[in-house]
């Protein structure tokens, strides 16, 4: 492998639009060919202020500030060439420390400015979290009711003052159902019934359909779960308006709507996305931050910690989930920032206390049992459910989700979509007690221990238990699973956690009450073992335990997590003493689901909309080197006889500029006729020695300045990118100087070196780019999008 010394110019990023002349190039936005420019001569004030002509005039105006790095739509950051500007930036506020007191101010500012951010992150991610909370808990009542004297009060506040409630879901005279402010006052009437049934339906779908006209009309980037998207902004891609203001009002109301209507899905996966949005808008009062990509993504990895911190109350859980799963760049700094910013939003939640029980876990169990080894078995066969299941989803969701995008009558009407699913889901979900209710409670109910006290439900009733509780559960996880296939991807804010946490918990609620019942029977046999001499539901065996272990099963083999799920389960019970369960489960749902299908929900999505995201916990598992994955290149002078369409033909393959003889006019006829975002600049066609690197928006903004400010520049002036630059001739063009705005170290392989070393520098520098050369000369260029369109490829074989 060769590998030069880097060192990046700080130049002009800013998009340019040129001038509709029949000589001016375009901007073209490719999403993954190119990379960075740097020069071995450093610059700080921009690539352009180098354009140098014939009489070394004054050079122009620098088109955009020092050290600001725009990127545009769709791109893909340059790691090594942010991180060198930063460096330079530190360097030179490092040099300010002398000048006492404005240069200590302003290094001890700069020093802080990270924590700073992040703890506006916490504060705003916090605030955000609880008032959805509280808000989508109202809305989720009104769809049976509403509190006459004080409507602000969800159903179980307004019967908190009430002493006509004999358990915790029970109806109490301050809470309005819909028919009775219709007069219809006897509840086991068909019509009333009826009535009850269609204003379930009608609110659900209301409110709904506001969720989703909201996301069409105002934000389309705010519906669905944000997290593939999050990966692959973590990683380096640049997808503008997906972190901003709009998104992030339309997705925190929308969520509010969606996850209040009854829909299968959750608000917790929308959360990281809502916190990814906050740590962005933070960032730019941080020019440290919001002017350079690569240092915002620290901020953003920080984020997605606190937005698991507020939807799990699992700080821990955040920052490991950030580490896990979202961040690609986790270095240690961020590591104790992400913490900070983190458990900063998860003392705000306390102190909103959303769900007033005084308590950061979402769902709080106090189980006063041990497990035994023999139950060990069970959670395996859990763990096992749960990978199988998770896959299954995985397979059902991507193929409708493809066929969604496919199709014009679905894709093209997602008004109608969202409607019909919620129709569909709230009809159905009424009729049984498990599914009518909001996911929240259910799993609360799932999770929560037998004691002996009236309960409306059957599931502590052990004459009941089986006839009733046990049929009513399995429908209801037929009914989840399915629904939820068709819902997740609908163009609304929705999650998939609560309702993987849900699937889980019903099928551990099955199988703990069959077990149950089989110690029962065991216990009933006369000269059983004095291992099954206990109390049934207090020292035996604990249903709830069950659905809770279910869930960390059914949660992995959807999402793939392992330690961080771990986590995130025991923050989100409070149960220290069933770690080891839940290992054993998440652990046996990581091993079928990866048997089955290596990637996960979010991975798979990521594949289904075609984002350059090189996943660092995949691996390579082809035998092959650089020269067959690379693209080759083309020569200039055959490429200039061909037809248009013949080059459009060649449009994946791979450009070069010579060192001198080419005009500008070839130039900008080259911008025009490719779509790259950079090119290799090589010494002559016939040589085809590497010289450097020049990318795409630097040569179109050195073109378009030298064309508006120096007259004697025209058409066919040549561009040189050496040192050597003949005299013009009397009355001859000016010829171009671009030697300093060329990367004089571009990221080289030889053609021979293993795909897997190409991978590796990918992923741990972050490249854009990498060129392919044999004895020095330009052999051809290997992008993100080559390396997954070579797999793709391979896959399909």
């Amino acid at each position: 492998m060769e590998r030069a010394g880097r060192s990046s110019t700080l130049g002009s990023t800013d998009d340019v639009e040129l001038e509709p002349s029949g000589t001016s190039a375009t901007i073209h936005l490719d999403m993954t060919a190119g990379g960075g420019s740097s020069s071995s001569d450093f610059n700080p004030f921009g690539a352009i202020d180098d354009v140098r002509f014939k009489t070394d005039d004054d050079l122009p105006d620098v088109m955009a500030p020092p050290f600001f790095s725009k990127y545009g739509d769709f791109h893909t950051i340059d790691w090594q060439r942010d991180l060198a500007r930063d460096r330079l930036r530190h360097k030179m506020i490092s040099k300010k420390k002398v000048d006492f007191p404005l240069g200590l101010l302003q290094s001890g500012w700069d020093a802080g400015a990270g924590w700073i951010c992040v703890l506006f992150v916490g504060l705003a991610a916090g605030a955000t979290a609880g008032i959805i909370d509280i808000g989508a808990r109202w809305m989720s009542d009104l769809k049976t009711g509403v509190c006459a004297d004080r409507f602000w009060l969800d159903h179980e506040h307004c019967c908190w003052s009430s002493n006509d409630t004999f358990y915790k879901d029970d109806d109490c005279k301050a809470w309005t159902k819909w028919p009775w402010m219709l007069n219809y006052y006897n509840s086991s009437s068909f019509l009333f019934l009826f009535l009850e049934w269609i204003f379930y339906i009608g609110w659900a779908v209301a409110m709904s359909t506001l969720a989703v006209l909201f996301v069409k009309i105002f934000a389309p980037y705010a519906c669905g779960s944000g997290i593939p998207e999050i990966k692959c902004i973590l990683s380096g891609f640049v997808i503008r308006g997906y972190l901003g203001k709009w998104t992030f009002i339309i997705k925190s109301v929308g969520l509010i709507l969606s996850s209040a209507s009854g829909l299968s899905l959750g608000k917790e996966g929308p959360m990281v996305h809502l916190a990814c949005c906050i740590g962005n808008i933070f960032s730019y009062l941080f020019p440290k931050y919001g002017l350079n990509e690569a240092k915002k993504r620290e901020i953003l990895s920080a984020s997605a910690a606190a937005g698991v911190s507020v939807a799990f109350g699992a700080p821990i859980g955040g920052v490991l989930f950030s580490l896990e799963e979202a961040s690609y760049y986790f270095p240690l700094k961020t590591m104790w920032r992400s913490f900070f910013c983190a458990l900063v939003a998860g003392i705000i939640l306390r102190f909103v206390n959303p769900f007033g029980s005084n308590q950061t876990s979402l769902f709080h169990v106090d189980y006063m049992m041990k497990w035994t080894f023999i139950e060990l078995v069970p959670f395996a066969i859990l763990g096992l459910f749960g990978g199988i299941i998770g896959s299954l989803f995985i397979f059902a969701n991507i193929r409708w989700s493809r066929f969604r995008k496919n199709s014009k009558m679905l894709g093209g009407n997602p008004i109608y979509e969202v409607m019909l699913i919620t129709l569909v889901t709230a009809a159905i979900s009424y009729f049984n007690p498990f599914t009518r209710k909001s996911a929240q409670s259910m799993i609360q109910q799932l999770f929560d221990r037998c004691e002996d006290q009236i309960d409306e439900d059957s599931l502590c009733d052990q004459n009941k238990a089986l006839s009733i509780a046990f049929g009513q559960l399995l429908w209801a996880l037929i009914f989840k699973f399915v629904i939820t296939i068709f819902t997740f991807g609908i163009k609304v804010p929705c999650g998939l956690f609560v309702p993987s946490i849900g699937m889980g918990a019903i099928a551990g609620r099955i199988l703990g009450i069959t077990v149950d019942q089989i110690f029962r029977a065991v216990q009933a046999t006369p000269g059983h073992s004095d291992y099954f001499t206990c109390q049934i539901g207090k020292d035996c065996v604990m249903p709830g335990l069950y659905a809770m272990v279910g869930a960390a099963a059914v949660l992995g083999g959807v999402t793939r997590m392992t330690v961080s799920l771990v986590v995130i389960m025991f923050e989100l019970t409070g149960s220290l003493e069933f770690i080891v369960p839940t290992m054993v489960a998440t652990m046996f749902s990581k091993w079928i689901g990866d048997g089955i299908s290596k990637m996960g929900i979010y991975e798979a999505h990521i594949e289904l909309n075609g984002y350059p995201f090189l996943d660092s916990k995949g691996e390579y598992p082809y035998s092959t080197v650089a020269s067959q994955v690379m693209r080759p290149s083309i020569h200039r002078q055959v490429a200039d006889e061909m037809s248009m369409s013949d080059l459009r033909e060649l449009k994946n393959e791979l450009s070069v500029i010579t060192e001198s003889g080419m005009t500008l006019g070839d130039l900008e006829s080259l911008l025009r006729q490719t779509d790259f975002n950079g090119f290799p600049v090589v010494v002559s066609q016939n040589s085809m020695h590497l010289v450097g690197f020049i990318t795409r928006r630097d040569i179109l903004l050195a073109l378009h300045t030298a064309r508006k400010t120096q007259p004697y520049v025209v058409t066919n002036s040549i561009a040189y990118f050496s040192d050597g630059v003949p005299d013009a001739m009397p009355g001859g063009p000016a010829p171009l100087r671009l030697r300093k705005i060329l990367d004089m170290a571009p990221m080289t392989v030889t053609d021979q070196t293993p795909m897997e070393t190409v991978i590796d520098m990918f992923r741990k520098l972050g490249l854009r780019h990498v060129l392919v050369t044999k004895n020095g000369k330009v052999l051809g260029i290997i992008t993100k999008k080559d390396i997954l369109q070579f797999m793709r490829n391979k896959n399909s074989q």
